[in-house]
């Protein structure tokens, strides 16, 4: 019965976005069978096969060794704050670890030895699924940098991006995580299934917009430039590039936190002041209650398990993982797996107002685009979550 729900999610996905697409005739469906097919048999391999396990470890082990390296960097500016006996500061203990994060993608850019893996993996995924190649590389870029990074990787590119392709570029960086912040995801959530999510996410979003937004691009039009994707004399400046941009990343995660968390008591005593013993969260799980037992999760679960989903939503994947990560005890291994990867992407309010302000800086043009369809560009994102969870949910 959980197979033929999970089919029946997909479709109905599928369907929404299909309804949501602005030029239904020019849908690749060969190139969105293959990324199906593609999601599939990734998580197979990643949730039942030991190899896939034991590779997922080996990922996860070399994440905690780098973890373990940003805790020694954290611990020599902080190490002397006293901290009660089994208590733990997120700011010290997840979000400073960022820092590092950002710095090691920063070096890792300035020596050209991530922006040619990330086109030529870009390259790969363009020819077996037909889309274009600036659209494919910024796909397979988002899994490595934030919203912003991944968008003014391709500003080379944005003056041959007509509303559809700045739509797909939009909802892959919506869609996906940053590395530079998997590591803080990793403290939260299990390991492997923020680590299958990566994957998932990015062909989830390159689906969804695949549908809602079709493209055909000439060749001429179709180039990738990595030449200047560092603009970093050296490797000293490319540290200390990426240090204060992980320090900035760190303050603005740490202020969100503070401001919706905040918001979000504040409308729960609103709502308990009119509605006794109702929470935001709880309306929220009734409202994606169906589409959640659809996904997999157990109907005796899916209520706190969908406000967990629709905090996210309306807050950030932040938010949501710390309110999730108090449930493990009471939520089977399924729900948990499927949650977090849904809850594994930046599919969420703030994130429209984030790369509208990118584009903003590159093209003001092309920003009243996505200004306009912000909406369309968050529901795209969600679909994307639910269909990556949903696959999930049927190995698990």
């Amino acid at each position: 019965m959980d197979i033929i729900f999970g089919i029946l999610a997909i479709i109905i996905v599928l369907g929404l976005a299909y309804i949501m697409s602005n030029d239904k005739k020019n849908i690749n469906f060969k190139g969105i069978s293959v990324m199906l097919i593609a999601q599939l048999i990734i998580t197979w391999f990643t949730f039942n096969t030991n190899i896939g396990r034991t590779i997922i470890d080996w990922i996860s082990a070399g994440f905690n060794k780098l973890i373990e390296f940003g805790k020694e960097g954290v611990s020599f500016v902080v190490g002397g704050i006293q901290v009660a006996e089994g208590g733990s500061v997120f700011f010290f203990n997840v979000l400073l670890l960022i820092i590092f994060f950002s710095t090691l993608l920063s070096v890792l850019t300035y020596l050209r030895i991530l922006p040619p893996v990330i086109k030529y993996l870009g390259g790969i995924l363009s020819k077996i699924t037909g889309l274009p190649k600036v659209e494919s590389f910024n796909a397979v870029n988002s899994i490595f940098f934030g919203q912003s990074e991944a968008l003014l990787a391709v500003k080379t590119q944005f003056h041959h991006l007509n509303n559809n392709r700045l739509y797909i570029v939009s909802a892959s960086a919506m869609g996906s995580v940053s590395a530079s912040i998997v590591g803080s995801y990793l403290q939260i959530l299990p390991p492997q299934y923020v680590l299958a999510a990566l994957p998932l996410n990015m062909f989830s979003a390159l689906i969804m917009a695949s549908v809602i937004a079709p493209v055909r691009v000439p060749k001429e039009e179709d180039v990738v430039d990595v030449k200047d994707v560092s603009n970093d004399k050296s490797i000293f400046e490319a540290m200390s590039n990426g240090a204060l941009d992980g320090g900035k990343i760190a303050l603005i995660v740490a202020s969100m936190l503070i401001a919706f968390i905040a918001s979000l008591e504040l409308v729960n005593w609103l709502i308990q002041f009119i509605f006794a013993g109702v929470t935001l969260q709880e309306i929220l799980g009734y409202i994606i209650a169906p589409i959640g037992i659809l996904m997999g999760i157990s109907p005796g679960e899916v209520i706190e398990a969908g406000g967990v989903m629709g905090t996210k939503i309306v807050t950030n994947e932040f938010v949501a993982m710390l309110e999730f990560k108090e449930m493990f005890g009471s939520m089977t291994e399924k729900t948990v797996g499927i949650v977090s990867v849904f809850l594994t992407s930046f599919a969420n309010f703030s994130s429209i107002g984030i790369i509208a302000g990118t584009v903003q800086g590159i093209d003001s043009e092309k920003a009243v685009h996505v200004s306009g369809f912000g909406m369309k560009l968050l529901i795209g994102a969600t679909l994307a979550s639910i269909l990556s969870a949903t696959i999930a949910g049927l190995f698990l």
